[in-house]
């Protein structure tokens, strides 16, 4: 939200520039004046369409202009990919692992440093369990316009706590809040690693995220072959989520659904 007020803002102030250039072309006898106030008009508008579109790029969960990036995989065989937000924590990290153990179903962790720094002890569990764990970022920082130096920070030093807590498969990357730009893509490219965002955010619908059977329902029916589903559950707030867990996982197995970690589903791409 605080990202979009400050976008609104800056176009705000572009189209009030605008207007007066705008004006005073319009009112000035002078042919030199008015070609400068055209040319300022231009460059106006190319920066407010080029300030939306990079805006909406940092967020976009299906394109990014250098590296690979994943939201779901082409795949006729019936598998999903449960991934994990945050944490871990102490509080709820056993109850996802016991919720997951009860259906056989691997997940993807995509965990934030610090807390994974904090508590490596669950970190080892998640791994003991057999799940994948994902790079989230160190500090949770949005990872546009950042020096190339703190992508490499927030990354590496993540990647180092996981494999110093017995992890040795493989890690993809997703960023904060889908935010990256620039520095943030240009890194991941030049390590070989791949973004991965998803195609199904049932808690993030803030017309579902307090009622876990419409977030259970939501999932079921719009799951496809190859969804990755993205889902918040390790702390107090989202308890909801973590009660539409094991209904979710029911159903799907019910429907004939494996659920696999992320690296899997990304070895079954038909593309």
């Amino acid at each position: 939200m605080v990202d979009y007020l400050v976008a609104l803002a800056a176009c705000g102030g572009l189209t009030v520039v605008l207007l007066l250039v705008w004006q005073r072309a319009r009112g000035s006898e002078s042919g030199k004046w008015r070609l400068a106030a055209r040319v300022g008009l231009a460059l106006a508008v190319a920066m407010i369409v080029t300030g939306v579109g990079l805006y909406q790029l940092t967020k976009s969960r299906s394109l990014q202009l250098v590296g690979e990036l994943v939201h779901r995989v082409e795949t006729g065989e019936r598998v999903v990919a449960l991934t994990f937000d945050d944490g871990p924590t102490p509080e709820y990290t056993d109850q996802v692992l016991q919720e997951l153990e009860a259906h056989d179903a691997a997940a993807t962790f995509y965990l934030v440093g610090t807390a994974a720094e904090d508590h490596p002890d669950l970190v080892a569990a998640i791994v003991k369990a057999g799940h994948e764990l994902g790079n989230h970022s160190y500090s949770h920082p949005r990872m546009y316009f950042i020096s190339t130096a703190m992508v490499k920070r927030e990354i590496e030093q993540t990647d180092e706590i996981f494999r110093a807590a017995g992890y040795s498969g493989p890690i993809t990357f997703r960023p904060p809040g889908c935010k990256r730009l620039l520095t943030t893509p240009l890194y991941l490219a030049s390590t070989d690693r791949t973004t991965v965002t998803w195609d199904l955010e049932p808690d993030s619908l803030s017309e579902i995220a307090d009622d876990a059977d419409a977030l259970a329902d939501y999932v079921v029916d719009n799951i496809r072959p190859g969804s990755i589903v993205l889902m918040h559950v390790m702390y107090d707030g989202r308890e909801p989520s973590r009660a539409a867990l094991p209904e979710i996982l029911k159903r799907l197995e019910a429907e004939g659904y494996r659920f696999v970690t992320v690296s899997e589903l990304l070895a079954l791409d038909d593309r």
